[in-house]
């Protein structure tokens, strides 16, 4: 049995997700295999900047229409390939009650509460988005409409809005079900219904929601059923009907862990992952659910992954360095503050300073600044 450690993990998880910036085109970059999670601070574009080959420019991405935003794993917006989202979308049907109730997260009491089973819930929400959002909508009119087409058990009383709304995380898990997209670049969310949908669908597919067990684990393996089902937002116990049976059990740091049997050699002959770059927060090296194998150092583990607003990383030679962030200054300057967990070294620092550059000019910012905390 193979036996790695951690920095052996790392590399081989920054050369399967493209940090070598070997790819031109971002529809092939395996990292799409899961999606890119996005947020209003153009994370997806950023994750892109560190891994293509090619300048890219926000706006030529958001626009490219091989690309689709929608919510999926764990109700987060992901940008998709537009071709995989049938697949993903079967993938996502829960295959019984406890998988239903898990994806509800911090909804679930509420759900709960209604006395609705949880996969009769997701339905009912989403063939009322279907129906109450038949062309592009803000998010708060979309909700309002769904509400009214729902259970009153499965709404909630907003205090920001001062309105009654759908459960936020029911709104979310059910929208691709429903056939939602959202619009890029659209500041509020507005929703629309995806081109070409498809009725919604009720059965399980194993095989789709195995496709993705697998594809988290040639991301971000070796991992574990409770890893994979993290990243999915299920159960441990749900993933065990999930699990692809074609995968090669290693050791990391003396744990047992899981890999599709054909990476195997990747894993054990990564290249060197001497590279510098500028990852967003929510980037997909960032979404692996051993959170000790990516930074070990508890205390900086809570630096990088907050309640709220975490920042970016600094990746260096292997290993997540520091963290950063950047505030625009008017409409030409992006301001960048880097603070590393230890000194780094010169070159370090400059090559940092050039990923500053790229992301400001993917932004569309002319001048950049790098402050170092």
């Amino acid at each position: 049995m193979l036996e790695v450690d951690r920095a052996q993990v790392m590399a081989y998880r920054i050369a399967v997700q493209g940090l070598h910036r070997e790819e031109k085109d971002a529809a092939k970059l395996a990292v799409f295999d899961l999606g890119v999670q996005d947020s209003s601070r153009d994370t997806a574009v950023h994750a892109l900047v560190a891994r293509l080959a090619a300048p890219i420019t926000g706006e030529a991405f958001t626009q490219d229409e091989r690309f689709a935003l929608v919510w999926s794993h764990r109700g987060a917006q992901h940008f998709h390939r537009r071709e995989d989202l049938p697949e993903l979308t079967r993938s996502l049907v829960p295959i019984d009650e406890a998988d239903a109730m898990a994806r509800m997260g911090w909804n679930r009491k509420m759900v709960e509460a209604a006395a609705i089973p949880a996969v009769e819930t997701l339905f009912i929400a989403a063939r009322a988005m279907r129906k109450a959002i038949p062309k592009p909508t803000s998010k708060g009119d979309a909700s309002t409409a769904v509400t009214k087409l729902i259970p009153e058990g499965l709404t909630y009383y907003c205090r920001g809005c001062q309105v009654v709304h759908i459960l936020e995380q029911l709104f979310r898990v059910s929208s691709l079900h429903g056939g939602i997209r959202l619009e890029p670049d659209a500041t509020p969310a507005v929703l629309a219904p995806l081109e070409g949908r498809k009725p919604v669908s009720t059965k399980p597919d194993l095989a789709a929601a195995t496709a993705v067990v697998r594809r988290y684990l040639h991301v971000n393996g070796p991992g574990t059923r409770g890893d994979a089902a993290g990243f999915a937002g299920t159960t441990a116990g749900t993933v065990k009907h999930t699990w692809p049976d074609d995968l090669a059990e290693v050791r990391v740091e003396g744990k047992p862990a899981f890999l599709p049997q054909e990476r195997v050699s990747e894993l054990e002959n990564p290249p060197e992952p001497d590279l510098v770059r500028l990852l967003p927060s929510w980037d997909p090296l960032l979404q692996a659910r051993d959170r000790a194998i990516l930074v070990p150092d508890r205390a900086r583990q809570k630096e990088v992954w907050r309640m709220l607003g975490n920042p970016g990383v600094v990746l260096a030679d292997g290993e997540i360095a520091g963290i950063w962030r950047a505030k625009a200054v008017g409409r030409k300057r992006l301001d960048f503050d880097i603070s590393p967990f230890e000194a780094l070294p010169p070159a370090a620092r400059a090559a940092a300073g050039d990923e500053a550059e790229r992301i400001a000019t993917a932004r569309g910012f002319a001048e950049v600044r790098v402050t170092w905390s």
